[in-house]
């Protein structure tokens, strides 16, 4: 049993926010059935060919849907849609702006069942000047200000990882959550309104407010934390780097007394308390520089687990698949996919032992057949279409 066995979710989605909002819902137990173009499918699945002659991205976030191939501009496709979305619990599209209210598939659907929950992602939102602006997650990373605080001083840089599809999609996934929530004590479902611009722009807390109360902006400081010192990566003598943070007063006196072996650095008006460490920075890091240089990484580790500061190696994606974490925690698992089976991370839910349901990635249109019958479509019926060209 998981917590969303019986729930239908149906999805008109494409790329990274929407897929990895249903993906997580499916792996509670949603059925998801998404929607996609007949012959092309979801754009994701072109981007790469890596993974088994399979897109990365399109494995990431779709293991354990159905794929339903339908043009839904094709005439045919306005009953589909109806019997379909009559029998879900949940809508969710991220189209170009104002494509979902052209297909009638916009917010009123919810007129005809109020106990829908009708999930829109976008980028900027409905209303407001941005409201018809194209946003991708590049572009929206620019617009939330990340690339002003994220690089080096003379470059900034973007997030490796698309940091605003994510964000919108933890906030379209826990927002239907809650909505399912409220529907079963009220019994009415939900209007949402998710953009990739107010989710990014709640992840940037800290600069905005650091900026608009303190005058001007932390400085873009690479692999360094911008406001605490010592809090970054640091050179070992055997040309080894050791990433490590110190976030208190009493870390910093350990760390000066066991790891540096300088305890009268603690008392140097230098490096008294953060403001200070944070005005003497290089200072400060040199001392950390000229100690480590005579040490293996080995040796600094050591002497940084016996102080008890955090630290870490900088691991490559190579290194990160062969963690030993992963591995101890028993978090791989074999998901089939049209290339056959692929071994994936399971999702990092951990409900009292709960396993999430990780189905195979779907092949384009793989269900098309099985969800129109279930529509009430014979099989002549079912033929027809597809010759129309409408699935």
């Amino acid at each position: 049993m998981r917590p969303l066995d019986g729930i239908t979710v149906v999805a008109l989605e494409q790329v990274i926010a929407g897929p990895f909002a249903t993906r997580q819902l499916a792996e509670l137990g949603a059925r998801v059935i998404k929607i996609e173009r007949p012959g092309v499918g979801d754009a994701s699945r072109a981007y790469d060919r890596t993974v088994k002659g399979l897109s990365s991205h399109f494995v990431w976030t779709n293991r354990s849907k159905e794929s339903l191939a339908l043009d839904v501009k094709h005439p045919a496709a306005a009953e589909i849609l109806r019997r379909l979305v009559a029998k879900a619990d949940v809508f969710l599209q991220n189209l170009a702006p104002g494509a979902a209210d052209r297909l009638g598939l916009g917010p009123s659907l919810r007129d005809r069942d109020p106990r829908l929950i009708w999930c829109g992602i976008s980028g900027y939102g409905p209303a407001g000047p941005y409201a018809e602006k194209k946003a991708y997650d590049l572009l929206v990373q620019c617009e939330a200000g990340l690339l002003s605080i994220t690089g080096t001083a003379e470059t900034p840089s973007k997030a490796g990882i698309p940091v605003a599809d994510i964000a919108a999609g933890m906030y379209a996934f826990s927002s239907i959550l809650a909505a399912l929530l409220q529907r079963g004590r009220t019994g009415t479902g939900a209007t949402l309104d998710i953009t990739m611009f107010e989710a990014l722009g709640e992840w940037m807390g800290f600069p905005a407010y650091f900026t608009a109360y303190g005058g001007t902006p932390p400085p873009r400081s690479g692999a360094y934390h911008a406001t605490i010192v010592p809090y970054g990566p640091f050179h070992a003598g055997d040309g080894g780097t050791v990433f490590l943070s110190v976030q208190n007063e009493r870390e910093f006196a350990r760390f000066c007394e066991v790891v540096l072996k300088k305890p009268s650095l603690v008392a140097d008006p230098r490096f008294a308390s953060s403001p200070a460490r944070q005005q003497n920075r290089q200072a400060f890091q040199a001392e950390v520089e000229a100690e480590f240089a005579r040490m293996k990484t080995t040796e600094v580790i050591e002497r940084l687990e016996a102080a008890d500061i955090a630290n870490a190696r900088m691991n490559d994606m190579k290194e990160f698949w062969r963690h030993p974490q992963l591995e101890a925690r028993g978090r791989w698992r074999e998901v089939g996919s049209p290339a056959g089976d692929i071994a994936m991370l399971k999702p990092p839910f951990n409900l009292d032992g709960m396993e999430p349901r990780m189905d195979p990635i779907p092949a384009l249109g793989e269900h098309t057949g099985r969800v129109l019958h279930e529509l009430g479509y014979s099989e002549p019926e079912v033929e027809a279409l597809r010759r129309e060209g409408a699935i």
